[in-house]
């Protein structure tokens, strides 16, 4: 690990942009589901990390976390601007207005600026940060200079708010130690701006406002380690869950084509196959050659394979699959109503073709029949698949679900929000098995 570091120090430092590190260096322990002490999960979840990796779309993320005090001084300084111009009327409302004016400006700009499409530039970001940090300097100063002493402490609080935004905003997004440096830099700020309206100090009050800066410090502080822990933690999930999915996805490979092509050599040699071993062994090459094929173009070529595939809609995915399974041997009639092909993601085309295979292979070899109705339609605000054979049937409590029906069928379909219904023992014998997904 090149210049390792622990992850909850780098985040104390450097605020929000740390988090684009949470990425890096996760145990497993961190997501293990098993019962552990919460002080064991959090000083494994702050433990080291790799700073030389960086996650941009992570670290573009997790700098909307200012979004938190600028929301704050949004709501803040009018509402104190409001308690201002009600206890004093008139007086010093100009001053006290154009500093308003400003702070909420400066806050739109902060949240346009935040929102917009174009790619994120520290550089850019910097410069907003070091006029709001100049305005929130000068403005007590100013404010001292032109608002009368009977209605300058109240003007003074109304700044506040926009000061305690400030706090907020250096510590998520610079870290805890710059976010200290202006709070204790604020405290003769206030006390110079006292002298320069009154001609006192008047301590009290500047150590009042000191007070209230660490508070907010702290708050700002918790709000980064909860982001940043919580970020770290989830990611740790994800990266288990998706080790998971991906484990189940290459399971389902196995048993949907090796599997299934090592069955159909062994169901070959039935009394109803050819007794030529000449003819039986080019049949067995010919399946292993299309069986190792299909494996090839499933680990070299997943991405183009998908992207091709999603150039067709559900109808023809289906087509093209009852094409393959004929010349199997099964005959499928595929009956499709007028659907709108934009309506269903590729993911869900995808899950729904790969359990309609599932299902009319179990067909092939289970219902001891070579035909099978496969019918697509709108249902219930999503797509519903029927795939219906008249076949022998059987009974659910003789023979429970296995790999297939779990796995590839049932799993599959929710992996994508989708549910599956299989039914056997119907009235004129067969199975049915219908597959739905959402919109």
């Amino acid at each position: 690990m090149a210049g390792g570091g622990s992850f909850l120090v780098a985040l104390l430092k450097r605020g929000a942009p740390a988090i684009a590190s949470a990425t890096s260096e996760l145990p497993d322990e961190i997501a293990d589901p098993a019962p552990m002490h919460a002080l064991r999960r959090i000083s494994r979840m702050s433990g080291p990390i790799d700073p030389t990796e960086r996650d941009t779309l992570l670290l573009r993320a997790t700098r909307y976390v200012v979004l938190i005090p600028l929301g704050f001084r949004l709501l803040a300084v009018p509402g104190q601007f409001g308690v201002f111009v009600f206890q004093h009327g008139v007086t010093g409302l100009v001053p006290v207005g154009v500093f308003t004016l400003l702070s909420v400006l400066l806050n739109l700009v902060g949240f346009r600026w935040m929102f917009r499409s174009a790619p994120f530039r520290g550089r850019d970001a910097g410069k907003l940060l070091a006029v709001d940090l100049v305005f929130t300097v000068l403005s007590p100063l100013v404010l001292a200079l032109t608002v009368p002493v009977e209605a300058y402490f109240d003007a003074l609080a109304v700044s506040s708010a926009h000061l305690f935004g400030e706090v907020g905003l250096l510590t998520l997004a610079l870290g805890v130690p710059t976010g200290l440096v202006f709070g204790l830099a604020a405290f003769p700020l206030r006390m110079l701006a006292n002298w320069l309206n009154t001609g006192r100090f008047h301590l009290g009050p500047a150590l009042s406002t000191f007070s209230a800066l660490l508070v907010e410090m702290f708050l700002a502080t918790a709000a980064l380690l909860l982001t940043g822990l919580g970020t770290r933690l989830a990611l740790a999930y994800g990266t288990r869950n998706g080790r998971l999915a991906e484990r189940a996805q290459q399971h389902r490979m196995l048993h949907d084509t090796v599997l299934q092509t090592l069955e159909a050599m062994a169901l070959s040699d039935t009394p109803n196959a050819t007794s030529n071993a000449e003819e039986r062994l080019v049949e067995m090459q010919r399946l292993a050659r299309a069986q190792a094929m299909e494996i090839r173009q499933t680990i070299e070529s997943a991405a183009s394979e998908r992207a091709e595939a999603g150039a067709r809609p559900l109808g023809e995915k289906l087509a093209t699959l009852a094409a393959e399974m004929a010349r199997d041997g099964l005959r499928a009639q595929l009956v499709v109503a007028e659907l709108d092909d934009d309506t269903l993601s590729e993911v869900r085309q995808i899950a729904i073709r790969d359990a309609v295979r599932e299902a009319m292979r179990n067909t092939m070899k289970h219902s001891g029949t070579d035909r099978v109705v496969v019918r697509v339609e709108e249902r219930d605000g999503g797509i519903a698949v029927i795939t219906r054979d008249h076949g022998s049937g059987f009974s659910a409590a003789d023979h429970p679900a296995g790999f297939g029906i779990s796995e590839s069928i049932t799993a599959r379909l929710a992996e994508v929000g989708g549910t599956s219904l299989v039914e056997s023992g119907l009235a004129g014998g067969g199975t049915r098995v219908t597959l739905w997904v959402p919109f």
